[in-house]
């Protein structure tokens, strides 16, 4: 069912308090709002305070977890997994209770709504850290990715084609941007594959360039297949030429440092720029033929991500080929700008 994107639906927990009164909204740019979001692979945090027109970070954090490991086969976090994502929560409480953040939102994604222990895991969380996790749905979690990438769309008008590869699946978002550039999406799907989940399912650790590829065609394979199901209802009613595409993820702003020949990842030069589709797809195909040693190598990948980037170069590709476009816009943005944004609105902040 359609909905509009600056919409929040009530999920049953409280993210903010009540608007404050409007002699008050001077006071409240003085405060600091935290978004934290616990994926398959990492957990991630940005602090922030309004400012006119948007926000800015006054703190962040990022650290691979790795939550979903052999959650494909268990169907549980394991005690490793829990432990990892303990530890970064509590350097998050730390950063939060540090600012002086007056609200913050908490959330968790696919890991966490597949796991058979994952109201065992919640209660520690909240008794070892004071976190208080909100496990969202898929629905949710698109609202959201394309509520925080939203202004690097063309909001002349038209459809757009937002698609985030996560950990455990990937969530594609048809958007229509209707007259005054609001943003009313469409149709989305939840596809099953992310970048550990289909790492674990088809390794890549193989001898012979031929073994390589034959790996990475399985995986685009596999993950065509649930596209395909879900072709019929992202269905844009536009050409090709005229679909925007829009990326956001580690595999998609990693591929583009690469295309970009950057000597390290450098946030300004990759959030909005546009990168012909054809150019992500060989960058994904040479990383396909690589041993694991090269491309742990690449400054861009490193040993963590070396493993994990040929299962979101397969989920990417099999995305540019079922919704074909000349580029596509990279953003280094997404659920936690969408949590921030829909706690500062609600607060009377124009953003």
């Amino acid at each position: 069912m359609p909905f509009d994107v600056n919409t929040a639906p009530d999920t049953g927990v409280p993210d903010s308090p009540s608007p404050p009164a409007r002699g008050d909204i001077g006071q409240t740019q003085r405060r600091a709002y935290a978004a934290l979001d616990l994926g398959t692979n990492n957990c991630r945090l940005l602090i922030a305070r309004p400012a006119r027109g948007g926000f800015y970070v006054v703190d962040a954090f990022s650290r691979i977890v790795r939550l979903g490991e052999g959650l494909m086969e268990t169907g549980r976090l394991s005690d490793a997994a829990q432990d990892r994502a303990v530890a970064a929560l509590k350097a998050c409480a730390e950063k939060i209770r540090r600012r002086g953040v007056w609200v913050s939102r908490n959330v968790a994604t696919e890991a966490c709504r597949r796991a058979s222990n994952r109201d065992a895991f919640v209660d520690r969380v909240f008794a070892e850290t004071g976190i208080a996790l909100d496990v969202i749905s898929p629905e949710e979690e698109a609202r959201l990715a394309v509520l925080g990438c939203q202004t690097l769309l063309d909001r002349s008008g038209g459809h757009a084609l937002v698609f985030d590869i996560g950990g455990g699946s990937t969530e594609i978002i048809l958007v229509e941007i209707g007259a005054g550039g609001r943003e009313r999406i469409v149709s989305w799907a939840s596809v099953p594959w992310g970048v550990v989940s289909l790492t674990e399912t088809e390794p890549t650790h193989f001898e012979t360039t031929e073994e390589r590829e034959a790996a990475y065609a399985r995986m685009i394979a596999r993950v065509t297949e649930h596209l395909a199901g879900a072709r019929e209802h992202l269905h844009p009613p536009c050409s090709p030429e005229a679909l925007q595409l829009l990326g956001t993820s580690g595999t998609i702003t990693t591929l583009a440092s690469l295309h970009l020949g950057l000597a390290h990842y450098d946030r300004r030069r990759v959030d909005g720029c546009n990168v012909p589709a054809a150019a992500l797809r060989e960058v994904g195909v040479s990383l396909s033929r690589m041993a694991h040693a090269e491309r742990a190598a690449l400054a861009c990948i490193g040993n963590e991500r070396a493993d994990l980037i040929i299962a979101g170069c397969a989920i990417l590709d099999a995305i540019l080929a079922m919704f074909p476009a000349r580029e596509v816009c990279v953003a280094d943005r997404g659920i936690r700008e969408g949590i921030l944004r829909t706690m500062m609105r609600r607060d009377g902040h124009r953003l």
